[in-house]
């Protein structure tokens, strides 16, 4: 008796895949399947995203609107002023023909140029050197904390939110010879014999002036080495305190150096304001009696009433010493120099 087995499959050739295989039909064994890759193969690449890159103008779209508002609001006026020096024009305004620099040897000829121009540089020296003396001591009191720090940092806005020709016309108010709060009070208190005209004098007007000069430029040159305090840090303080360093040498070799950049910033700019000050010799003396009291832009108004193109060239004068002033500053200072 046989036993009865299963029936086999026909024969397995070679080459032919077998039952349970992946493969499929006519797909040799140990071949990839149609689905797969060969290990050599590369997936495609893809394309790279287009870059935009800047126009021929590069920059230019986006600065010139800044670019427009220096040609229009400093170039052109300075254009204007130049031309106007080398013109004959009326007071009334009208152009009567090149002057050619007639205008000039008129200016230089006149005999209170001098004055002017000496009176131009001591006040802008005194101004500036008082306004930076007494800013760096406010900086450093309102560094510190204390009791109504918060409120005494707003009084200090009050005169650099007023007007300066308000300003100016209150002090001049004040020291009226008649009508003036400061001598009734100093007749009061016996101070004096008399009412005094404080501002009918160089010697009494000029520091009046300068003590206007320096109150209104307080606030600004404040706030500008206030920041710069801030930004030093406090870890710089604890390493001078732990090495020893007196309050004087951590102020003198660590605050000040660091706080070269705003004080920098604070020096021009006051400089080129004082030295262009018009409102408050204007409103307090109209730089009289003549001329004792006047700097060069007073002076340029003065003379403006008797002959335009004389006045430009003094406005010319004037704008080329602010600029070589300014330029002698920033070299002497190494504004942009590395400190040793």
């Amino acid at each position: 008796m046989t036993s009865s087995s299963p029936a086999a499959g026909p024969p397995t050739l070679p080459g032919s895949p077998t039952a349970g295989s992946p493969s499929g039909p006519g797909t040799a064994a140990g071949s990839p399947t149609p689905s797969a890759r060969p290990p050599s193969a590369r997936p495609p690449r893809r394309a790279a995203p287009s870059v935009s890159r800047p126009g021929r103008l590069g920059p230019l779209p986006w600065i010139a609107p800044a670019v427009l508002l220096i040609l229009a609001v400093v170039l052109w006026p300075v254009y204007e002023m130049v031309r106007t020096s080398f013109l004959r024009i009326s007071t009334s305004g009208f152009v009567r023909g090149p002057a050619g620099l007639d205008k000039y040897r008129k200016l230089f000829g006149e005999a209170d140029l001098g004055h002017v121009l000496l009176a131009t540089v001591v006040w802008t020296a005194v101004v500036v050197g008082l306004t930076m003396l007494l800013s760096l001591g406010l900086a450093q009191l309102f560094n510190q904390r204390f009791p109504g720090r918060r409120y005494a940092r707003w009084a200090l806005i009050v005169p650099w939110a007023a007007s300066v020709l308000m300003t100016a016309i209150g002090f001049r108010w004040m020291l009226d010879r008649t009508a003036g709060v400061l001598n009734t009070a100093m007749t009061d208190l016996g101070l004096i014999d008399g009412p005094r005209d404080w501002l009918g004098t160089p010697a009494t007007a000029w520091p009046w002036m300068v003590f206007v000069a320096v109150f209104v430029s307080l606030p600004f040159t404040t706030y500008t080495l206030l920041a710069g305090l801030q930004t030093v840090p406090a870890d710089v303080y604890e390493a001078a305190r732990t090495d020893g360093a007196s309050p004087w040498q951590t102020y003198r070799r660590i605050t000040l150096p660091l706080l070269r950049p705003a004080f920098l910033v604070g020096v021009v700019i006051n400089l080129i304001n004082v030295f262009n000050s018009f409102p408050v010799i204007w409103a307090m003396t109209r730089g009289g009696p003549s001329s004792d009291t006047a700097t060069t832009t007073v002076f340029m108004y003065q003379v403006k009433s008797t002959d335009i193109g004389e006045s430009a060239a003094v406005s010319v004068v004037n704008f080329a010493l602010v600029v070589l002033m300014v330029l002698a500053f920033l070299k002497v200072s190494r504004w942009n120099g590395e400190e040793s």
